[in-house]
């Protein structure tokens, strides 16, 4: 049950959509990543941050978002992920199932990413909520439909970058709330520390997008 519970906190950090919180209490600072939870009125699943520095630009960053069919490189237990369709170089919509052990039943969901840049600031921001229809809900797979969440990713001096996610998510089922929230910071440390490795592959070291000044 716990492994599972830990597969579920990946499936919160692919989703890539809409929040924010202000009473931020830090869990944990390990290896150059800080993780925060809150809590959230009427809900029993905390809401987490997560900020790290990364060596790259934000093109690089951006680009490796929208390659959704990396997925299964850096979330772990990504049983598919594909684009259902690409609306504008900064607008898609992905569709993506996360494998669960037995007896748990698989999860999936379909996510509306939308990608803007403040033009003074450079500041890039990248919502992606959880929304329904465009694919049929399945046979055994729980569709997840309830999440809020966001990315901003700030250039700093040095070709370093800042980059800051936030997310609520409920996965849906009989989980007990308590035991999501105990994984709510051993998901997101493993996933940062792949990203840092994704984001120097050869592919995206020398990204450049036309809607990205860097």
């Amino acid at each position: 049950m716990y492994k599972a519970l830990f597969i579920f906190f990946i499936v919160w950090l692919r989703m890539i959509p809409a929040w924010a919180q202000t009473d931020w209490k830090l869990s944990t600072d390990k290896d150059g990543i800080k993780i925060y939870t809150s809590i959230v009125p009427e809900s029993k699943i905390k809401a987490v941050k997560v900020e790290c520095q990364f060596e790259g630009t934000l093109s690089q960053f951006v680009t490796l978002l929208l390659d959704v069919k990396s997925c299964p490189q850096w979330v772990y237990h990504t049983k598919s992920c594909s684009l259902v369709k690409q609306v504008a170089p900064n607008e898609l919509y992905y569709y993506s199932e996360i494998n669960l052990p037995w007896p748990l039943q698989n999860r999936d969901f379909v996510a509306h990413l939308t990608i803007t840049q403040d033009p003074v600031t450079k500041i890039v921001t990248v919502d992606g909520p959880a929304i329904p229809g465009l694919v049929p809900e399945k046979t055994g797979i729980v569709r997840i439909g309830h999440s809020k969440g966001k990315w901003i990713i700030t250039p700093v001096a040095g070709g370093i970058i800042n980059v800051v996610y936030t997310l609520h998510v409920d996965p849906g089922g009989a989980l007990p709330a308590w035991l999501i929230n105990l994984f709510a910071t051993e998901g997101p440390q493993q996933i940062f520390k792949k990203l840092k490795i994704q984001l120097q592959k050869p592919v995206y070291k020398n990204a450049r997008l036309s809607f990205i000044v860097n």
